[in-house]
């Protein structure tokens, strides 16, 4: 087995339970609804794997963050389809981050802090509002008596929008202080 694709055997499952990690610890993660949802650091060591690795690495290490969810039973799931999409897809989709992953090492060759910083910005927003969509579908189809008399679009909306988007800030900060002075840490991998 090559050096490189051990590299990835290793990284993946690391990061992977990094973000666990991240997502179990309550100082950490601030949960603020009973069925799920939480403003956290979780999603950055995803997208740490889909900036150094790819949409490959990134979707494989987003996916077995979802199926840790469900194994350890932190997921809240009340039908398996339901936790299909809110488990599996929703957390699969981070990894479409990875596109940018070979203009953002190019930009890092070259020197050039906005373009790298602009396609980690770019991917971060991609994953996290493909996330947003999978959890907001789920949402419309399994909760629709979650509120009487709200209309169930707007109510999944604003359930799921109130902790992705604090999220999506404080993953793109933490990025971006993670990669700033050292922006080539991101460059050892594919």
């Amino acid at each position: 087995m090559n050096s490189k694709r051990t590299l990835f055997l290793i990284e993946v499952p690391i990061f992977t339970a990094l973000a666990l990690v991240l997502d179990l610890v309550p100082f950490l993660s601030f949960k603020i609804w009973a069925q799920g949802g939480s403003i956290s650091l979780a999603m950055i060591p995803i997208f740490i794997v889909a900036f150094r690795w790819g949409v490959k690495g990134g979707l494989l290490s987003g996916f077995l963050w979802g199926l840790l969810q469900i194994v350890t039973g932190s997921a809240w799931i009340m039908h398996w389809l339901q936790g299909t999409i809110d488990y599996l897809v929703a957390f699969t989709v981070l990894g479409f981050a990875g596109i940018f992953a070979s203009k953002i090492k190019e930009a890092i060759k070259e020197g050039n802090t906005k373009t790298y910083f602009s396609y980690i910005l770019l991917g971060v927003i991609i994953g996290s509002m493909l996330r947003f969509l999978a959890h907001f579908v789920a949402g419309i189809v399994f909760f629709e008596s979650a509120i009487d008399g709200m209309n169930i679009w707007i109510y999944s909306l604003l359930y799921n929008i109130s902790y992705i988007l604090p999220s999506i800030v404080i993953c793109t900060i933490g990025i971006y202080f993670l990669f700033h002075k050292q922006p080539k840490t991101l460059l050892s991998a594919a």
